[in-house]
């Protein structure tokens, strides 16, 4: 399960949504996600839902990829789900014992679960066509403005990016670590939660020794190339604004309008 993880990985491809400029990608990805709380209704999720797969279809990602990295965070959505069905009051459709099922409960809990599946595709398709390093550049571009208020918009970027970066190297040293500790007799399935919970230090302690190593290591290599901060340092490729940016734009404002009819309109 723990490969199912898709957030902070990089899909290899050459699609248009690959070459879109970092900088617009970020925004255009924060818009998406300020218009998944801006919508009220299940038009307007159909709206959201329809965008971003067409997203995806441009993309070239596999939709069966991005739909992997669900499997991991199903519990969470399972409870959210339950317990806006339990908690939200309306028309009663069901009741066994303290348990009541109402009309508006069951429209909530949808919405809510399909809201918070396509938050976590939005954010995936940032990442999956995003290389990290030019991810970085984007945010830093992005948050170069606040510097007169003395953001530290090159360190902030960095950390960012190397988070997300080294999410896949985490799960698969977890992954590593599990094996190891079942090859020995461990497990991880039986028991009550508790039982569960304590089966989880065997895990836990190695990982935050090897997660501590890591960053030793990527401080060294960092030091070794006289790493010393953003001030000063030129890039190869600087990033520029393309015709295919601007076409972006359009479709971007376009579906930011539907949006906001949807909402104030309707």
């Amino acid at each position: 399960m723990l490969r199912d993880i898709t957030l902070g990985q990089y899909y290899q491809g050459s699609s248009l949504i690959h070459r879109l400029d970092p900088r617009f990608k970020v925004i255009a990805t924060l818009i998406y996600l300020i218009a998944m709380f801006i919508v009220d209704s299940f038009i307007g999720m159909g709206i959201c839902f329809l965008g971003i797969m067409a997203v995806i279809a441009v993309s070239k990602v596999p939709v069966s990829f991005i739909m992997r990295g669900m499997k991991p965070i199903f519990f969470i959505l399972l409870l959210t789900f339950i317990l806006n069905l339990f908690m939200t009051r309306g028309e009663p459709l069901f009741q066994w014992w303290i348990f009541k099922v109402s009309r508006e409960g069951l429209i909530m809990a949808t919405f809510v679960a399909i809201r918070l599946i396509l938050l976590i595709i939005g954010s995936s398709v940032l990442t999956l066509t995003t290389k990290p390093i030019s991810l970085t550049d984007g945010m830093e571009s992005l948050l170069k403005p606040f510097k007169v208020v003395g953001l530290p918009a090159h360190e902030i970027a960095m950390m960012m990016s190397i988070a997300l970066r080294f999410i896949p190297t985490l799960i698969e040293e977890t992954d590593k670590i599990m094996k190891a500790q079942q090859s020995r007799g461990a497990d991880f399935e039986s028991g009550n939660i508790f039982q569960r919970g304590k089966a989880l230090i065997p895990i836990l302690v190695p990982l935050f020794i090897s997660a501590i190593q890591i960053a030793k290591d990527l401080a060294l290599a960092m030091e070794s190339r006289c790493y010393r901060g953003g001030e000063g340092r030129t890039r190869m490729k600087p990033m520029r604004l393309a015709r295919i940016d601007y076409i972006g734009m359009i479709f971007l404002g376009i579906f930011l309008i539907i949006v906001i009819c949807d909402r104030f309109v309707y």
